[in-house]
């Protein structure tokens, strides 16, 4: 438990060693003083160990934590304090808005792995998330002259006060082309007021010589520099462009240089706990999600190799130790990498998946799989890694994220594996954490379900939620309901003008899609949609009569890369030019693209949503979790038959 008297000192102590003492603190310092007093008692909560030994790992190229601040005092019941110590200060929780949110992912991956840490943290289930500490994230999104235009993220230019960073326990990561090391930060993730914390680890790129001494003196600069860049680079955004081959390269990098440190991590965990090798599989569970961790296990199969194991040893270890999730049925989402660049970039591990996929030949023929069939499920063919065909190869089990994803993995994507392996093959439907997506950003709604309940368990069991039923007929709840709701659409539309510079009408109806631009998403077909009723409105065929004023508010974000998506932007966007223009619409509807949509951005969006769009393709969204955010503060969906 948080002492706050000690608390307050700290906090004191920290703002008046600060350039900050005897001026007005800026919220970057009143936010560095409060969570490094927090942090300085929060580090011994941070458990990464069962009472057994067991241990968790969940390997994740995404975490979408956002902003700490607000979520980890809600979770440590510090909340009113500190109010009380930043109103003290000269400051305010409001005034801690300014604050980034942490770049470390893109969409609904990232995000349910952080709903994950929470949960987890929240049942005091000790797991360590592994991802990469990005110092540029994705990117910062503008929209100019209607286009999507890329800036660096640089959330941590104020500092990062809730990471440690743990020196100590760095590792080398070895490339064919050169080594370079990974540098562990470790982020808590507070469980809801149970003195519990989970563990992220972070992993940064960083040379093992900073500098060429001898380049600079030969004048070579940019010589003398090249083994820094080029380690950083790893670690400087998430996702990088990879149409062309060096994109490739650096992709994969990536994906090599978290799945290597964290499974050498995990190893060395286990050894210092005293165990052999032989366990490690009885011992740690490593969870993949999605593909990108996947080259994980022939690493830890090479890692075992090197330390004494047999082959044949290494791969039941690894077998016990692995479990994947699926998050997609797109072909593109299921990675295959050109065996070149692994072989160029990591060639010892290419050498293991190739003793992989020859013992999976072998065991499909003591089966009796006909050869066909075999070569179409190859882990190496066409001059391809397939990632997940290794996964599922290698791991006790695969699970789907909605029921409706998992019997499509089992009936058509992956018919030929769940075949071979049904007993592998669950359902584990996402969600997310009550605590973010309505305690925090909600509370006059939380604070009303709570007290209609009388207590706070449904914080920690949402099924509690049913028995809300009951007061469905009552007129004067439904009124409080609506006022919320209302003025949460206000905060909305305040926030707007001075953001986006554009003013909605908060008494009409938000239709709110949000999440990250792509094609099968469809933000294209509801831009046709607000086109149709616009040129109804003009030829009379819609009649303002019968239609409610409605705004249509997308947020998303496009790969740089992609150009038709990007497209789509820049084609909203000129279709909220002529709609907003137009004033003989009265302002039957207004269209607004917000710029930079993120996890704070969503905070704000969700609770005003009147209207909830999720109308991918049926059977192509494997489960969107932006439809439960939206859902839990009150939206009505619109949307088809699939995961979301």
């Amino acid at each position: 438990m948080i002492d706050k008297t000690l608390l307050k000192n700290d906090f004191e102590d920290i703002l008046r060693d600060s350039a900050a003492n005897g001026k007005r603190r800026s919220p970057a310092q009143l936010h560095d003083a409060l969570s490094k007093a927090i942090m300085r008692q929060a580090v011994p909560m941070m458990n990464c160990s069962a009472p057994d030994g067991r241990r968790a790992g969940y390997l994740s190229m995404e975490f979408l934590v956002g902003r700490a601040i607000y979520n980890n005092i809600l979770c440590l019941g510090l909340a009113d304090y500190a109010e009380e110590l930043l109103n003290e200060a000269g400051g305010s929780l409001s005034d801690l808005e300014e604050i980034e949110d942490a770049a470390l992912g893109n969409g609904g991956l990232g995000r349910l792995a952080a709903c994950f840490l929470d949960s987890a943290a929240t049942l005091k289930l000790p797991l360590t998330g592994y991802g990469i500490r990005y110092k540029y994230g994705l990117f910062k999104q503008t929209i100019e002259d209607g286009f999507q235009r890329e800036y660096a993220d640089d959330w941590t230019k104020f500092g990062d006060p809730w990471s440690r960073r743990a020196e100590d326990e760095t590792v080398i990561v070895h490339f064919a082309d050169g080594d370079v090391k990974a540098v562990p930060y470790d982020m808590p993730i507070f469980g809801y007021k149970n003195d519990f914390a989970c563990t992220l680890r972070l992993w940064q790129a960083e040379p093992i010589n900073a500098f060429d001494f001898d380049a600079f003196n030969r004048q070579d600069y940019f010589g003398a520099a090249r083994g820094e860049i080029e380690a950083e680079n790893i670690s400087k955004t998430l996702y990088p462009n990879d149409d062309a081959r060096p994109g490739k390269l650096l992709r994969l990098r990536q994906e090599y240089f978290f799945s290597a440190a964290s499974v050498e991590d995990m190893i060395r965990k286990h050894l210092e706990a005293g165990r052999p090798l032989s366990n490690f599989g009885e011992y740690n569970a490593i969870q993949l999600n999605d593909t990108h961790p996947v080259i994980a296990i022939p690493e830890l199969i090479r890692n075992l190799l090197n330390r004494g194991c047999s082959f044949e040893e290494a791969l039941e270890i690894a077998k016990k130790t692995f479990n994947y999730t699926n998050h997609t049925i797109m072909a593109e989402a299921l990675e295959k990498w050109s065996c070149d660049i692994v072989e160029e970039l990591v060639p010892e591990v290419y050498a293991i998946i190739l003793r992989i996929n020859e013992e999976f030949i072998s065991d499909m023929y003591r089966r009796g799989i006909k050869r066909e069939k075999i070569a179409s499920m190859q882990l190496v063919a066409g001059g391809m890694v397939h990632m997940a065909r290794m996964a599922i190869y290698c791991s006790s089990h695969v699970n789907g994220v909605a029921r409706i994803h998992t019997e499509i993995l089992k009936n058509d994507a992956l018919h030929d594996w769940y075949e071979l392996y049904p007993e592998r093959f669950l359902n584990e439907t996402n969600g997310i954490t009550p605590r973010r997506w309505l305690a925090l950003c909600n509370k006059k709604l939380a604070d009303m379900i709570t007290e209609l309940l009388g207590n706070e368990k449904w914080l920690t069991d949402l099924s509690q939620l049913k028995n809300l039923r009951p007061f469905c007929d009552d007129k004067s709840i439904r009124e409080r309901f609506g006022a919320i709701k209302q003025a949460n659409k206000a905060a909305l539309a305040e926030y707007i003008a001075v953001h986006e510079g554009e003013d909605i009408d908060p008494e009409s109806l938000f239709d709110i899609q949000i999440k990250r631009l792509h094609e099968y998403k469809r933000q294209l077909l509801n831009a046709f949609s607000i086109l149709y009723i616009y040129f109804g409105i003009k030829d009379g065929s819609i009649s303002l009569d019968n239609f409610a004023p409605t705004t249509f508010i997308f947020g998303a974000k496009s790969a740089p890369g992609y150009a038709r998506a990007k497209a789509i932007i820049k084609y909203i966007n000129e279709i909220a030019n002529l709609v907003n223009n137009d004033l003989s619409l009265n302002g039957a509807i207004k269209v607004v693209f917000v710029q930079n949509y993120n996890v704070s951005y969503a905070e704000k969006l969700v609770v005003a949503a009147d209207i909830s769009e999720q109308i991918s393709p049926a059977g192509t969204e494997a489960s969107g979790t932006g439809n439960m955010k939206l859902m839990l503060n009150g939206a009505v969906t619109i949307g088809t038959l699939d995961g979301a």
